[in-house]
């Protein structure tokens, strides 16, 4: 039997040897499994330091970039604008003014010149004419009697019968008389011509496009005009074109000209370009003259095209052109090789790329292609696109 725990024997001659030697090789074991994963950590925060330290190079991405173009192929200009009477001619009250008796005529109407329009109510004026031409027949009886007077005075005078001081008083009374007779025909010509002002008449062959006018109406000289008249009814497209194609347009050129969700065309010619450009918006005014037809109303949108043959342009490939909320813009590699973004006018379509009226001036290096995954500022490497590309 083992001694008692409570004696001076040592506990560990308790245990059998083996034991301590199965209990080394575990303390062993565990020893080096503790190296191993302290030398994994110290590699892995090795490695860590080293990548810190490391700098922080990115991959700088190669573009294919173009030179801008020119193209002499027949280029196209754009006017926009509206179809107007060549002639708008306001017709309002010329006299006196007064209540509206009579409307001839409607919006649309072909009229000629002097027909009646429209009639004001004359009951004041006819009443002076009558009157002034009843002083006229009175004027010219006094006077017919007065030169009788006269010239009988002259062949009395000359045998003595008469004095002379009497016949140059008849003389004077004669010519007292005609000049009455001038006076009351001149105010009778003034009340006629008033009279005949109560009929609002067509100043010129036309057609009326306007009636602002109604029967009882109240018209007066100065207000706004009671009719609006195409004078022969010509009619013209007035339209605007941008300051950089108003050179390439000359008097004569034949236009195509379309009205807004139609697709026939009306033929015209260009008869006036414009003197000056607009300081604000850059543009120049065109006017195209066109055949008339109903159907090419005053007020009308329209849009005409001009074919100009041998136009240089500048000339990128479609797919170097972007566009977005702000507009279109092309993609430029400046000499740092930074990206810059510039803003472009696009003029239309030719066989080899798309037109460019500005923003471009043909030094430029230009993205060509994949320009949606650049940005503004970023260094690239800008590669020449080759010739099967574009």
């Amino acid at each position: 039997m083992g001694r008692d725990v409570m004696s001076d024997t040592p506990l560990i001659e308790h245990y059998p040897e083996s034991f301590w030697r199965r209990g080394r090789k575990g303390f062993w074991l565990f020893g080096t499994l503790g190296l191993v994963l302290v030398a994994l950590l110290a590699l892995r925060l090795t490695q860590a330091l080293n990548l810190k330290n490391q700098p922080n190079e990115k991959t700088i991405p190669t573009v294919s970039v173009t030179s801008v173009g020119v193209s002499k192929a027949p280029t196209t200009v754009s006017i926009i604008g509206t179809i107007a009477a060549r002639y708008d001619m306001p017709i309002g009250v010329e006299g006196d003014g007064g209540r509206v008796a009579g409307i001839y005529v409607e919006a649309g109407d072909h009229v000629k010149q002097g027909q009646v329009l429209a009639h004001l109510n004359n009951s004041v004026l006819e009443p002076q004419v009558a009157n002034l031409e009843a002083a006229l027949e009175q004027a010219r009886a006094e006077a017919e009697l007065a030169a009788a007077e006269y010239h009988r005075a002259q062949a009395v005078g000359a045998a003595g019968a008469l004095s002379a001081e009497e016949t140059e008083k008849r003389r004077s009374t004669s010519v007292t008389a005609a000049a009455k007779v001038k006076v009351a025909t001149a105010q009778l010509d003034e009340a006629r011509a008033r009279l005949a002002r109560a009929d609002i008449r067509a100043p010129a062959d036309g057609i009326i496009l306007t009636r602002n006018v109604e029967v009882g109406q109240t018209a007066m000289a100065g207000g706004d005009p009671l009719f609006r008249l195409s004078k022969d009814g010509e009619i013209e497209l007035r339209g605007q074109v941008a300051e950089q194609d108003l050179p390439l347009l000359q008097v004569g050129q034949k236009v195509d000209v379309k009205l807004t969700g139609t697709p026939k065309v009306y033929a015209g010619h260009i008869r006036l370009l414009g003197a000056v450009i607009d300081p604000a918006t850059r543009l120049g005014t065109v006017r195209v003259a066109l055949t008339p037809d109903p159907n090419l109303r005053p007020g009308a949108f329209a849009r005409a095209e001009v074919t100009v043959s041998n136009a240089e342009r500048s000339v990128l490939p479609q797919t170097a052109v972007l566009s977005d909320d702000k507009g279109s813009f092309v993609l430029i590699v400046n000499a740092q090789n930074k990206i810059e973004r510039r803003a472009v006018r696009v003029s239309g379509i030719v066989q080899n790329g798309v037109s460019i009226a500005d923003g471009v001036v043909g030094t430029e290096q230009v993205v060509a292609t994949a320009g949606a995954f650049l940005e503004q500022g970023e260094i690239v490497n800008p590669v020449p696109m080759k010739a099967d590309q574009s």
